[in-house]
């Protein structure tokens, strides 16, 4: 591996010498302890933060249910350098560290989330905690540039009752209603339980775009300029039903048997209308306006059904063997519909149709062994394999809608996790993965393999054996791999008339993977009575960065010879990603004596990012802010039975400039979140949450300069506030 800069070249002497620290420590007899395990409650997650020797941030019980959230993004976006992608108040993508869609690892109870996952579509009542780690460990994997998310799902008590929560919510005059329970399993034979979540959702969506064009005279061809105004109105109805279930048996020797049955199931279906304006001007002299809408429709349907399965054995105190399974199936169905009400020709009737079944399942097996003088083996194998069928309305040729993908992955991976001393922890693994994918469009036969080795290295220094003070380090390699939609998607037109800010899509089956050099160095201090205090500083040398590009071709295969802007994913060079994130988590009193008992919890992130290959400014990765920020906080009211509290979220704007001729533009984000809890008695409660209480406009942007051809289109999105009302009982 090719050591890049001084900071690199300070990690690996560090290692060396921790190395040498423990060749060097003089041999002595050492008394074999076996395998020791501490157990804490399940809400002391600072503790097991602490313990970790790889950067860990752990969410438990009491986090999740505080804030009142429907969703588990809105939790998220308030950890550490997390940010959600899309409007306020909407949902979307979370990311990690500003970075794009696929850079964060998502797992659900430690395994990668199947094809079609949304974690919009789980509740924090299904879940038991959440894990956010900062860099890759050779057991979690290695596909995690910016870090993994692993949520791990409710786990069942027989001493606690039910929790059954019922909720309606109000958003721009429309009203939503949602069912939470949550059944522990009272059973000497089997420990377990069953959470079941239903909605029923009213949204209404409206934007305003407005796009110039202009493209220059070329040879008897005029110059041509137009301005168009759109705007968009719809409402959507979903409907959603989401169950999980966590049911474990205990055998004798050390035995056990979990499985974890997932179910989702949603149905969407929204009606809208659009009106389009355009002005045209040839050679300077204006046109007749035009003014043309449509209406329309669109129905999707989601089912997802996975079985994950976990089988322990346990040899010895000091040795354990793990298995684990996972079976799924994903069917999606979609219907779009546009009827245009005018003969300008500004709108098509046109109808799409889409269908795809995902069919999936991975395979892992894992040994865990203590060995002499505190060391802990994990080496494992993990098989996993997806396959797709698309059907969709052929747009191009007669078969171009369909098409046959599957994506095959093994891995091995080994690490080791051991006590150097009383002030120094390491750990260090090594992983090997080997994807292919494959699959038939209507281009043919496209096929793509890549392997990646990944040494991945972790260290933890406390000053002194017992402070709560200490210092973290990591040097690890890590990969981002192109999806089977980047490889062998089917072309895909532009709904309205082509352009470079409404370019084609296609796939390109010849990319390779992103690889990253990373460094993390942490500082934490944890407080006596709780709380913690970090600073963590990271930095990623990415090589072969992926990023859709459009250009402009005359060789298009559904349009020969017409001029058609098509976006495809192109490997475009290296890029380098740096940031410091800082967090602030503790009670009020700690820090003045004479404040009220106000929980406190404060981020604030800073990143900065470079494509190599394109020329600045503002030539960074995307979907990255400069900085994030959260402060909240929560108290008790002594002399009523009431807990209140609230958040801040800021995102500010940014500009991307993607390519030489294309830049993308990011409105801020600023969202306010406040509740309050009044506790009628130990089993019953009513909770009022206000999200997104001061709604702002999202502005979004795109343009294209170029080629003789420039086009800057800019789109206004509205959200509105949500106000929620909550019975929450335990029975």
């Amino acid at each position: 591996m090719k050591i890049k800069s001084p900071a690199t070249l300070a990690i690996f002497s560090f290692f060396s010498s921790l190395a040498s620290a423990q060749t060097a420590a003089p041999s002595q007899p050492a008394q074999d302890m076996g395998r020791v395990e501490i157990k804490t409650n399940r809400n002391n997650v600072t503790e097991e933060r602490r313990q970790s020797t790889a950067a860990k941030i752990v969410i438990g019980r009491e986090e999740l249910d505080k804030q009142g959230d429907s969703t588990l993004g809105e939790v998220l976006k308030r950890l550490p350098g997390v940010t959600v992608q899309g409007a306020p108040g909407r949902g979307g993508g979370i990311r990690m560290r500003g970075l794009g869609g696929g850079y964060t690892q998502i797992l659900l109870d430690g395994q990668r989330v199947p094809p079609g996952f949304s974690i919009e579509s789980l509740t924090p009542e299904m879940v038991e905690k959440v894990e956010i780690m900062r860099a890759p460990t050779a057991e979690t994997g290695a596909r995690a540039i910016a870090g993994t998310i692993n949520i791990i799902l409710r786990e069942g008590v027989k001493t606690n009752p039910d929790d059954l929560k019922l909720g309606t919510s109000f958003e721009n005059g429309y009203r939503s209603d949602s069912v939470n329970w949550t059944h522990n399993i009272k059973s000497d034979a089997l420990n377990g339980n069953l959470t079941v979540s239903a909605m029923n959702s009213w949204r209404s969506e409206e934007s305003f775009t407005d796009t110039d064009s202009e493209v220059e005279a070329m040879g008897r061809l005029p110059a041509v300029s137009s301005q168009r105004e759109r705007q968009s109105f719809s409402v959507g109805h979903r409907q959603g039903l989401n169950a999980n279930a966590r049911l474990m048996w205990r055998g004798q020797e050390g035995r056990t048997l979990v499985l974890m049955p997932f179910m989702v199931y949603s149905e969407f279906s929204s009606l809208g209308n659009t009106n389009l304006s355009e002005k045209l001007s040839l050679n300077g002299i204006s046109q007749p306006d035009a003014f043309d809408s449509a209406t329309t429709s669109n129905t999707t349907r989601f089912a997802m059904t996975r079985l994950n399965g976990q089988w322990n054995q346990r040899f010895s105190a000091d040795s354990r063997f793990e298995f684990r399974f996972g079976l799924g199936e994903s069917n999606f169905n979609s219907r779009f519909n546009q009827v245009a009400q005018g003969t300008t020709g500004l709108f098509n009737t046109m109808q799409e149709s889409q269908s795809f079944k995902d069919l999936s399942q991975n395979w892992n097996a894992k040994l865990t062994q203590v060995l002499r003088n505190g060391h802990q083996l994990v080496s494992g194998v993990e098989l996993e394999g997806v396959r797709r069928m698309e059907e969709a309305v052929a747009e191009v040729s007669d078969d171009a809608g369909n098409f046959r993908a599957r994506t095959q992955r093994w891995a091995v991976y080994t690490q080791d996790e051991w006590t150097v001393n009383p002030k120094w922890r390491a750990h260090a693994g090594i992983r090997y993965e080997s994807i292919l994918t494959e699959g038939v469009t209507q281009d043919g036969e496209k096929r793509n393999q890549s392997g990646v080795l990944t040494p991945l290295m972790h260290a933890v220094w406390k000053p002194l054996p017992d402070s709560r003070d200490q210092v973290r380090m990591s040097l690890t390699r890590s990969y981002k791999t192109p999806t089977l939609l980047n490889l062998v998607a089917r072309t895909a037109l532009s709904r309205e008339a082509n352009s470079p800010t409404r370019p084609d899509r296609i796939g390109n089956p010849g990319l390779k993977p992103e690889l990253a050099t990373g460094i993390d160095i942490a500082v934490e201090r944890y407080l006596s009575e709780g709380g913690v205090l970090s600073a963590n500083l990271f930095r990623r040398n990415i090589s072969d960065l992926i990023r859709y590009v459009t250009i402009e071709r005359y060789d298009t295969v559904w349009a020969p010879g017409q001029r058609r802007f098509v976006s495809s994913p192109q490997n475009v060079g290296d890029a380098i990603t740096q940031g410091l994130e800082l967090e602030a988590k503790f009670r009020l009193n700690q820090v003045w004596a004479a404040a009220p008992a106000v929980d406190v919890r404060s981020n604030l992130s800073f990143f900065g990012s470079r494509v190599l290959d394109v020329m600045g400014p503002n030539n960074r990765l995307d979907q990255q802010p400069s900085m994030t920020a959260n402060l909240g906080a929560d108290y008790r009211v002594r002399a009523f039975p009431l807990t209140v509290g609230g958040n801040i979220n800021i995102n500010p704007d940014y500009i991307t400039r993607r390519t030489e001729q294309q830049w993308v533009y990011q409105g801020s984000k600023r969202v306010v979140d406040i509740y309050g809890l009044w506790r009628y008695s130990p089993s019953t409660s009513v909770r009022m949450t206000i999200s997104n209480l001061t709604p702002r406009d999202y502005l979004t942007g795109t343009s294209f300069i170029g080629s003789g051809f420039s086009e800057i289109a800019n789109t206004q999105t509205r959200n509105w506030q949500n106000v929620q009302l909550r019975l929450e009982m335990k029975i």
